[in-house]
């Protein structure tokens, strides 16, 4: 997720287009592996398929072209690019440099009440042990949320959501390995004696180690699906 064991809620509005933008739908359906890799993108077929005119569909196509999640190619249009284990785990060492410098701030700047706030969501998070995807997402997004959701750089802070909304849907495509499971909870339970102490650099390294390993545990894990769907 992790840093987002995996997931973003499916449900969040990273940018204030909502989840049902044709946009996000696309995109979703592109890093979960409902559409193919190399698969051409037809925008009256997409158009159709989401009871829309062209116009949001061509404008969605560029808007991925610019995140490299669709190529256009001439004379064939728009496909899919492959989402390979390469791209996680690049898209997985934005974060480990982006969530430590968040999380700076919180340890400088937090109250008994946000420390409080959450110690409450990982105790329903352990309560509830995985038994919902879903809802574990939501529960891992409102604790990372907490940590960096007051940064005064806002730029830094919806980068955060995009990252992390881009492993949540690739997430989708495996389980979460149950000794991953047991370490999640453990390091956020570090991270808050961490934050309890107001160390700052034990926060930050501490949370740089859940983010790699979070991304780790994602690549091998596509990996293994992947050298499965070969044989």
């Amino acid at each position: 997720m992790t840093a987002y064991e995996y997931p973003l809620s499916i449900s969040a509005d990273v940018d204030g287009e909502g989840d049902n933008s044709i946009y996000h739908k696309i995109r979703h359906e592109i890093l979960a592996g409902d559409l193919t890799a190399n698969e051409r993108l037809k925008v009256s077929e997409l158009a159709k398929k989401y009871g829309v005119s062209t116009n949001p569909v061509r404008e969605a196509l560029q808007q991925l072209r610019g995140e490299g999640l669709v190529i256009f190619v001439p004379n064939q249009g728009a496909r899919i690019r492959a989402i390979d284990t390469d791209f996680v785990r690049d898209v997985s060492e934005v974060g480990q440099q982006l969530e430590p410098y968040l999380v700076r701030f919180f340890v400088e700047t937090a109250s008994q009440e946000d420390i409080d706030q959450l110690e409450a969501i990982q105790d329903e998070m352990e309560a509830l042990n995985f038994s919902d995807k879903n809802k574990h997402a939501d529960l891992d997004c409102q604790f990372h949320s907490t940590l960096y959701g007051n940064h005064y750089n806002r730029v830094a802070y919806k980068l955060w959501q995009q990252h992390r909304q881009i492993l949540w849907a690739i997430s989708t495509r495996v389980p979460v390995a149950i000794g991953r499971r047991e370490a999640i909870f453990q390091e956020h339970r570090k991270l808050i004696e961490c934050i309890k102490r107001q160390d700052a650099d034990a926060t930050s390294q501490t949370l740089y180690q859940h983010v790699r390993d979070a991304g780790r545990h994602l690549v091998d894990r596509l990996s293994i699906a992947q050298r499965n769907q070969k044989t």
